[in-house]
């Protein structure tokens, strides 16, 4: 549905008042219940068939037209819930991650990238802060439906016994070797650059494993042979940068670069690609901080 204010064309009927003389128009698809409850609510109105419109008369139309769209829309948002609802009792969900709340459904799950992925491809789906879980209104149950599968599955490969299962089978072997040896560099926050080619300082950039802001270059040159399995162009050429975390409002204020350079380089400006998810989880980590303050 549309509405915008319109002066009136001259048509062959006169208008009675200067108030007639402007009004407002409105369209929506045609269905014979809805016109009958638009011609009681705007007795006056008329249809246009030069615009392919309803016309309503009166310097207060568009605002009057704007309630009755709003009421509309509430009505039909009431329809879809109580369908959504009645599908759910016709054929339910059962989920330990899943249950039912007064207006829709609450979904709290173990966190998993997956199950935050498929919920943000849900309509209505809204996270909330404050009781750490999902709201996903009745409307939106046939989507849920179809995202369920793939958001149960992740839940449980994250549950704290499954991941502590998998830990202690990749005890000891190669991989699990390597991850820790991958954690501890990282921990160091540091990170190769060329002394030729370095990133603006306190300005959030990316770089291979994500998007950090380089406080300082210490000079000490990069030995190769010993960090080449964590990064792989490094050079002796390279030396150490010092990197921190971006902020959230780091992050909302960098303008986005339109592509990645090819070749990328050592460090390049964010796309807004890169941008969305690092927003997301500064915000995250931002609200755990706030949340442990308290």
């Amino acid at each position: 549905m549309a509405v915008k204010p319109l002066e009136s064309e001259p048509d062959s009927r006169p208008e009675p008042d200067d108030e007639a003389a402007l009004g407002g128009v409105v369209s929506f698809p045609y269905d014979r219940m809805t016109v009958d409850q638009f011609r009681h609510r705007f007795p006056r109105a008329r249809w246009r068939d030069d615009i392919k419109a309803w016309w309503v008369p009166g310097k207060t139309a568009s605002r009057r037209i704007g309630r009755w769209l709003a009421e509309q829309e509430a009505e039909a948002d009431a329809h879809a819930d109580a369908r959504g609802r009645d599908a759910f009792a016709f054929d339910p969900i059962v989920s330990p991650y899943l249950e039912i709340g007064r207006a829709g459904f609450q979904i709290r799950t173990p966190y998993s990238k997956t199950v935050v992925e498929e919920l943000r491809e849900i309509r209505f789906a809204r996270w909330d802060g404050d009781l750490r879980l999902w709201h996903v209104p009745f409307r939106s149950f046939e989507d849920l439906r179809s995202h369920w599968p793939a958001i149960e599955a992740a839940a449980r490969r994250n549950e704290p016994a499954e991941r502590a299962r998998r830990a202690e089978e990749r005890k000891g072997t190669e991989d699990d070797v390597k991850s820790k040896a991958r954690s501890t560099e990282r921990r160091k926050h540091r990170y190769p650059l060329l002394p030729d080619d370095l990133p603006p300082p306190d300005v959030p950039v990316a770089i291979s494993y994500g998007i950090v802001v380089f406080t300082e270059i210490t000079g000490e040159l990069v030995d190769p042979a010993a960090v080449s399995d964590f990064y792989p162009g490094a050079t002796e050429n390279h030396v150490w940068g010092l990197w921190r975390a971006p902020s959230l409002d780091e992050l909302l204020s960098t303008w986005p670069a339109k592509a990645i350079p090819d070749p990328p380089g050592d460090w390049w400006m964010p796309t807004i690609e890169e941008l969305r998810p690092a927003r997301r989880a500064a915000r995250v980590r931002e609200g755990s901080d706030t949340v442990r303050r308290r």
